[in-house]
């Protein structure tokens, strides 16, 4: 087996590994980067996504950004992430001493940060900008970097390399190592064109979450996650290695297991992301031809998600989103379809219900007592609009317009998996804890192996949780080697 020395070993190339990497190799450390991608695709995930972040300027998240992360949970978040209490010096572990569990938590320091990373990022030629989205509406600003995360990967990379970080491609890390003492000095890897290879090093995981591997979605999610669909390629990558690894050594995990980021998209395509975000103008019915859900309890970025639930939930996992020609008069309508596939039009209900395999009858008389519970008002289809049904159960609270203008339109939607919520427990420097809470020495964590969330996703919140622990696991990591 071949062995290498490096100073940091980073598992991952992604927002949050490449840029533990780059502050890593920016700190004096030597810096190594396994991915287990091609280069051509390197990235994971975040090569494809547009990376939203929850940032009301440059400078600072948005107002909501601590309580929403917090009240999301439904109160079953870890406490340990809202505030981390500090421990006497005296009772710390022997390596904790020198560079103590950070205060004042994970989600202060996850603010605190935000706008220090943005301008770390910017000193190296990423741009960011208030950009369109691909919300008609929406309750909270989202910055882009100009280029999306395709824009982030490739800036990064290119950063890391002039710093001489060594990259790995279609190299696995299969296992941790630990001396006698307990601590992560290093990890094995699979490499397919040099074999098995023994990396030394303190070790940053950013190897994402397990939405790549079906054996861990259905024993945490469960059977229904065969409904499921990752939302892009570079996810296929993400089958839970890091996770497994971590465990192995002693991790304590958080995060909820059992559930993932929902977001609605169109089965019948093959492109990265084909989200249908139009369904709170029209009405989402299942496979039998009922209304199951709300489907505009609100702005369509807050509440997307829970619609996509529910939709999870029918049979089969997928329902229609039944539009009528109204919807075309939306300004700038086609920002909140995303597939590449078109819509399925028909003339009439009867010959939509053909077309989609949906009972005609069930269709009728669902579109019926929908278009009878509509109320007269006034429609602003770019806010919420408080123009509700009547009498309907379930109700729908906005932009609730009769079907009757025909063409009608409708895009088949099922719930893809962005990525899972369970992971690794980490403190506010990226360092991964064991189960009595003391951090294990030369292990870090960074992405969405950390175990952040809790029932619902905090929109815009995850290619920036990975961008700034990252960053801080890089930084501590070529701290600790450097002291050695």
């Amino acid at each position: 087996m071949q062995e290498r020395r490096f100073d940091v070993v980073v598992a991952g190339c992604g927002a949050a590994g490449l840029s533990a990497a780059v502050a890593a190799a920016e700190a004096g450390a030597r810096v190594a980067v396994l991915e287990r991608a091609p280069r051509e695709e390197r990235g994971g995930q975040s090569r494809y996504t547009e990376a939203y972040l929850r940032m009301k300027s440059e400078a600072e998240v948005t107002d909501d950004f601590e309580t929403h992360l917090a009240e999301n949970s439904s109160g079953y978040v870890d406490p340990d992430l809202i505030e981390e209490s500090a421990r006497p010096a005296g009772e710390r572990a022997p390596y904790a001493n020198a560079l103590s569990i950070a205060e004042p938590g994970f989600i202060a320091t996850f603010a605190d940060q935000a706008g220090p990373t943005i301008a770390w990022l910017k000193g190296f030629g990423l741009r960011f900008d208030f950009l369109p989205t691909q919300f008609l509406t929406k309750s909270q600003p989202r910055l882009l970097p100009v280029g999306g995360g395709l824009a982030l990967v490739e800036g990064m990379a290119a950063r890391a390399e002039a710093l001489g970080v060594a990259f790995l491609y279609e190299t696995t890390a299969e296992q941790l190592e630990r001396d006698a003492q307990g601590c992560v000095t290093g990890l094995v890897a699979r490499s397919r064109a040099e074999g098995r290879l023994r990396l030394q090093g303190r070790v940053v995981l950013a190897c994402g979450g397990f939405e790549g591997n079906a054996e861990m979605l259905a024993r945490y999610i469960g059977p229904r996650a065969a409904f499921l669909r990752p939302i892009c390629k570079g996810a296929n990558f993400n089958r839970g290695d890091g996770i497994r690894m971590a465990l192995e050594v002693g991790a304590a995990t958080a995060g909820d297991f059992g559930s993932y980021h929902a977001e609605p998209i169109d089965p019948r395509s093959g492109v990265s992301e084909p989200s249908v975000f139009i369904f709170p103008y029209g009405i989402l019915v299942n496979k039998d031809g009922h209304r199951f859900t709300d489907e505009a309890p609100g702005t369509v970025d807050a509440h997307y998600e829970s619609v996509t639930r529910r939709i999870f939930e029918q049979r089969d996992g997928l329902a229609h989103v039944i539009l009528d020609a109204k919807h075309l008069r939306i300004p700038n309508h086609r920002l909140a379809i995303r597939t590449d596939k078109p819509p399925v039009v028909a003339a009439t209900l009867e010959e939509m219900a053909a077309k989609l395999g949906l009972p005609a009858e069930a269709l009728a008389g669902t579109v019926r007592a929908y278009n009878a519970a509509c109320m007269p008002g006034e429609w602003k289809p770019l806010e919420p609009d408080g123009l509700a049904t009547r009498g309907l159960t379930p109700p729908k609270s906005n932009w609730a317009l009769p079907l009757d203008e025909p063409p009608f339109h409708a895009y088949p939607i099922i719930s893809a998996n962005v990525f899972t919520f369970g992971g690794v427990k980490v403190d506010s420097e990226g360092r991964g804890l064991d189960g009595d809470g003391w951090p294990i020495e030369g292990l870090y964590a960074a992405g969405e192996i950390i175990g952040t969330y809790y029932r619902t996703y905090t929109g815009a919140t995850s290619v920036l949780k990975g961008l700034v622990f990252g960053r801080l696991a890089g930084r501590h990591a070529a701290r600790r080697a450097n002291a050695a």
